[in-house]
């Protein structure tokens, strides 16, 4: 039996997460619950402009440089690229995007479905993203803000390249501060219906933004020059 050749795929740095137990909390509501998480893979690094114009031929970005993180790019554009790198590299996609006419959040009434059974790329949870952020730390941040992170006191008012602030004890960067990161959830259903969370802070937020536990929401069309996006792989069961 012929065998179909692997099609050449991007340059994407996992780290394997393992698993374990977080709190999350909303200063808002002044609710926290716990979340148990499985094992996971998570980008090292937010998706740059070049692997972004790799998968999909776009440079939607406000900044020019391979290196830097993609922005303004919505929670949909997000969606939309997990699927393209998952095809790209003959995985089965996470996403099953409805074309329907029902009621969603997506152009022209499009709704989307995640298939958790599926080994492609995907948005992390917000669960998830905090727990590698922390990295078994406590803090509010996983070290000295000013080495971990580029922020309105240290960015100059611009993002930087991927990866140019000191890790967390798992290996990721840009975790805090850079750009925000797009996470699958929605924020609050029964008040702000579609907002899908957003994570991390980003290089024009005050310090107080960039905390493992800040959660900012925003309409999953939105897009902004201090939101990108790192995408997340399940580990199968």
């Amino acid at each position: 039996m012929e065998t179909k050749p692997k099609r050449p795929g991007a340059a994407v740095e996992l780290i394997a997460v393992p698993a374990g137990r977080i709190t999350l909390s909303d200063r808002r509501t002044r609710r926290s619950w716990p979340v148990a998480l499985e094992p996971y893979r998570l980008a090292a690094v937010p998706v740059t402009q070049a692997l972004y114009a790799q998968v999909t031929g776009d440079r939607p970005s406000a900044a020019d440089g391979d290196r830097l993180p993609v922005e303004s790019v919505s929670w949909w554009d997000a969606v939309r690229f997990c699927n393209a790198l998952s095809a790209l590299e003959d995985l089965a996609p996470a996403y099953r995007i409805r074309h329907e006419g029902a009621p969603g959040d997506g152009p022209e009434g499009e709704d989307v479905a995640w298939d958790t059974s599926a080994d492609g790329y995907r948005l992390p949870t917000e669960a998830e993203w905090e727990h590698a952020c922390r990295a078994g730390t406590t803090g509010p941040h996983h070290g000295p803000l000013d080495d971990v992170a580029w922020y309105r006191d240290n960015a100059g008012e611009r993002n930087h390249e991927v990866g140019g602030r000191q890790p967390n004890p798992w290996g990721f960067h840009d975790m805090l501060g850079n750009v925000w990161d797009w996470c699958w959830d929605r924020y609050d259903p029964e008040v702000y219906g579609c907002y899908r969370v957003l994570r991390g802070g980003g290089w024009f937020d005050e310090h107080w933004s960039c905390r493992a536990s800040a959660r900012r929401r925003s309409h999953p069309a939105f897009r902004v020059d201090d939101v990108g996006f790192r995408v997340a792989r399940s580990v199968p069961s």
